[in-house]
């Protein structure tokens, strides 16, 4: 009885140290024992933590377990125990602490919602989109449609029947949109999926999984072209429209001289134009194909651009209401309708004039496709032109504009000459 009560006294002795007086009233620098390997540690500024030292190896290490504000000394002697127990068993605790948090780490990764995901994925690719209006759409078309089925759902949890319900309602109704919905969960997922927030197959894909499950785009949507302007309507238009005093009526008339895309024309700063030279260069951050455009002024464009000079004092050519912004996306289609034309688009007119190249002269094909700026398909043409074929388009340009003067008869069915030096 006697030599059990001893071993009872030193085993506490040996392990319970410091009293909780002892830890509240200890100032000085330095570590001081509780046993079993637990220190108490007082900084040189005062604060008090606790440590759990060990040798392993043959080296020593030590394992901070928090501040006394934080672990209380009941409970910085059971992480002291739990340590010495994890030794006994010939498991480092450090490493065991580090797996352990590591473990949790990707039990929240993959708690991560789908909608965290996405509004990372925008953040991180919107530095590299041409402009706000792409962030935008993502954002828009994500919180319409993904987001209320699967938005606060786990990522890793997303699966076939999910992206389906996500995609089925629409698919028939609103096909393009639903389309691009598809390819935005389905790039979120592949990002989810190399940042460790998911493992497996994207269910999302298209190719071989939701090919199979939904019908093609092709089938279900009726493809809806800008209305445009028959070419040989376009010279008693053109008359109308030099009519109207406005700063959208004369964007609208340049829009339609150099077959630019709204935006361009809308965008365009004075910066840009060499009237001198007769070009206006459209930078690439403002294409849609991020790339240069050289668009060669005809006579008319020259002119009209030299009476906007006149008149504007601001560094847009076609300023809005507010001289230091351009016109609104929507005032060619507010003129239009002014114009008693509201079955027309601004866009429409880019077809008027490949329609009029390719029905009324014999300008190559690549000439006029050049000149609306569109991309090559065929990667072996592209890899081997280099050049813009500024120089035809320039009289292709100068054709176009004298047509755009000249009011054609209904019965009209003459093909433009093309000049011997072209």
């Amino acid at each position: 009885m006697w030599v059990s009560l001893w071993v009872n006294t030193m085993t506490v002795r040996t392990l319970h140290r410091l009293s909780p007086r002892r830890i509240e009233t200890e100032r000085k620098q330095g570590r001081y024992a509780d046993g079993g390997g637990l220190y108490l540690q007082v900084s040189s500024q005062g604060t008090k933590s606790w440590l759990f030292r060990f040798a392993r190896g043959g080296k020593a290490r030590q394992m901070g377990l928090g501040s006394i504000q934080t672990i209380s000394l009941p409970e910085a002697r059971d992480a002291a125990l739990k340590c010495r127990k994890l030794l006994h068993e010939g498991i480092d605790p450090i490493e065991a602490r580090n797996r352990e948090r590591a473990s949790k780490r990707s039990q929240a990764a993959s708690a991560k919602t789908f909608k965290e995901c996405a509004e990372e994925y925008i953040s991180s690719h919107r530095a590299g989109w041409r402009n706000a209006k792409h962030a935008a759409q993502w954002t828009s078309t994500l919180e319409t449609y993904a987001f209320p089925a699967i938005g606060s759902l786990p990522v890793q949890d997303i699966d076939t029947p999910l992206v389906m319900n996500v995609l089925k309602p629409i698919w028939q109704v609103k096909t393009e949109t639903a389309s691009r919905v598809r390819g935005r969960i389905e790039a979120i997922l592949d990002w989810a999926t190399v940042g460790n927030y998911r493992i497996g197959e994207n269910p999302a894909r298209w190719k071989g999984h939701l090919a199979i499950m939904l019908p093609a785009k092709s089938t279900v949507m009726k493809v809806k072209h800008h209305a445009a302007l028959p070419y040989d309507e376009i010279g008693a238009f053109m008359e109308k429209l030099s009519k109207r005093d406005s700063v959208s009526a004369r964007g609208l008339e340049f829009q339609i001289l150099t077959a630019a895309r709204t935006g361009e024309v809308m965008g365009a700063t004075w910066a840009e134009i060499d009237l001198d030279k007769a070009i206006w260069t459209v930078p690439t951050e403002r294409t849609k194909t991020a790339k240069e455009h050289r668009v060669p002024l005809s006579s008319s464009a020259t002119a009209l651009l030299e009476h906007m000079q006149e008149v504007s004092t601001s560094e847009f050519v076609f300023p809005g209401a507010q001289s230091k912004k351009p016109l609104s996306n929507m005032a060619f289609l507010q003129l239009l309708k002014r114009m008693d034309r509201g079955d027309l688009t601004a866009h429409g007119f880019r077809s008027t004039f490949r329609d009029w190249a390719a029905e009324r002269t014999a300008f190559p094909r690549e000439v006029a496709e050049m000149a609306l700026a569109h991309t090559i398909g065929d990667k072996v043409e592209a890899a081997y032109r280099r050049g813009d074929l500024f120089e035809k388009r320039r009289k292709m340009m100068d054709a176009w504009a004298d047509y755009c003067s000249t009011i054609q008869e209904a019965s009209a069915n003459k093909v433009v000459p093309l000049r011997k030096d072209v």
